[in-house]
Formats: C-alpha cells, sequence, structure tokens
C-alpha cells in the first residue's frame, strides 16, 4: 500500500515536470557470465534456521524477564498499581 502512494506521488511529480525523464532500476537475475558459462549456485548457509532460533530466543527470554522485573519494580514502589475497584466494571 506504502509503495503504491509512493508510486502515485512521485507520477503526479514527473507529471508537473514532464522534462525529467521516470527512471527504473533495473533488475537482472544473472545465471550466465559475459562469455555465456553457466554460473555456480549461490553459496547457502548452512544451520540457517538453527542460527536464527538461537538469535531470536535468548532475545524474546531477555525482553521478557527484563519486563517482568520492571513490573515488579512499579508495583513495589507504588508507581503503578492497578486499583482493585477496576476489576468490577
Amino acid at each position: 500500500m506504502a509503495s503504491k502512494l509512493l508510486r502515485l506521488a512521485s507520477n503526479i511529480y514527473m507529471m508537473n515536470y514532464p522534462l525529467k525523464k521516470m527512471t527504473t532500476i533495473p533488475i537482472r537475475h544473472a545465471v550466465t557470465s559475459e562469455t555465456g558459462a553457466v554460473l555456480p549456485k549461490p553459496e547457502k548457509m548452512p544451520f540457517g534456521p538453527v542460527r536464527v532460533l538461537l538469535t531470536v530466543l535468548p532475545g524474546l527470554y531477555l525482553g521478557a524477564t527484563i519486563s517482568k522485573e520492571g513490573a515488579a519494580f512499579l508495583e513495589e514502589n507504588d508507581i503503578f498499581v492497578p486499583d482493585e475497584d477496576d476489576d468490577e466494571d
């Protein structure tokens, strides 16, 4: 949706300034070299999903621990304590 709005705004801008040409970024999926030889397959990252899990899980655990400790600190110092009357609504 955002890319469509950006493209629309760009087209409106280009209509106001017709001397400027609209440029596109060429995308090329090369499978051969300049001489016509077939390029080798790209290298695969070994243990990709395992690496993602080893990165994401400690981050989630650390974030949950910080949130839990922060909530306990706020409640202990009476900074944010929900009133019991609020539960009756």
